[in-house]
């Protein structure tokens, strides 16, 4: 196993919250000075969120502080736990490795039940990324209406700067700018207004990184940092 790997399924141990306290408090540690564990972290946590959106928030009974306090009193000593523990720690282990695969197998339900959930043709999707574990802005585009839609993914903010999208394709010359992308990302319809269906569709987008408000020539200026394609969104 490369140490990529290793690296990744720590990170994807943080995200389901397997690890033991140590070891998460050691892994918080090391994303700080190691960029790779913490991509792989940002891709755990964005693959893994959908999984928040299906489980319905529940507010604690009255009765449950109660019911706390006569269980704290009924604890055994100090040795008897240790032995308890001890022969639990096993059982443990493997309903953290249980925890884990219910969570794969929800994530995998999760995305299965909507790809049924079909968008209309004439829908297409794009992650701009650097690498694998870089997703940087999510992509929608509907040809349909002529809309397009950017959201931030895991693009750290530039003081000073601004992102930019192009539109890269040989079949209009030079990139075209489809807008800076705010804080909040970009909701447009008239971004692709100019553009056929066959040109945007296989086309490249790409960000660069430009003074703040925008290229001023109307051209790249700046370095270019994430790109992708688009692909259809129905399944």
């Amino acid at each position: 196993m490369s140490d990529l790997d290793d690296k990744d399924g720590l990170a994807a141990e943080y995200v389901l919250g397997t690890l033991n306290a140590a070891e998460r408090s050691r892994i918080a540690a090391q994303r700080l000075h190691d960029p790779e564990l913490d991509r792989a972290i940002l891709y755990w946590e964005n693959r893994l969120h959908p999984l928040n959106e299906t489980i319905a928030p529940q507010t604690p009974s009255d009765a449950l502080f109660a019911k706390i306090l006569r269980r704290i009193d009924g604890l055994p000593s100090r040795d008897e736990a240790i032995v308890n523990l001890t022969r639990r720690l096993q059982r443990w282990r493997a309903a953290a490795i249980a925890t884990a695969a219910v969570a794969a197998m929800l994530l995998v339900a999760v995305g299965v039940q909507r790809l049924w959930q079909a968008p209309a043709p004439g829908n297409f999707v794009a992650v701009l990324q650097k690498d694998s574990l870089s997703p940087a802005f999510l992509v929608s585009v509907d040809l349909t209406h002529r809309t397009l839609s950017v959201r931030p993914v895991a693009a750290p903010p530039q003081p000073g700067k601004s992102y930019e999208l192009w539109l890269v394709s040989d079949k209009i010359g030079a990139p075209r700018s489809l807008g800076v992308i705010e804080t909040a990302g970009i909701k447009s319809g008239k971004a692709l207004a100019s553009y056929d269906d066959a040109t945007v569709e296989s086309a490249t987008l790409a960000v660069s990184l430009e003074p703040e408000g925008g290229s001023k020539t109307g051209q790249v200026t700046g370095p270019v940092l994430f790109t992708g394609k688009l692909i259809p969104a129905t399944p």
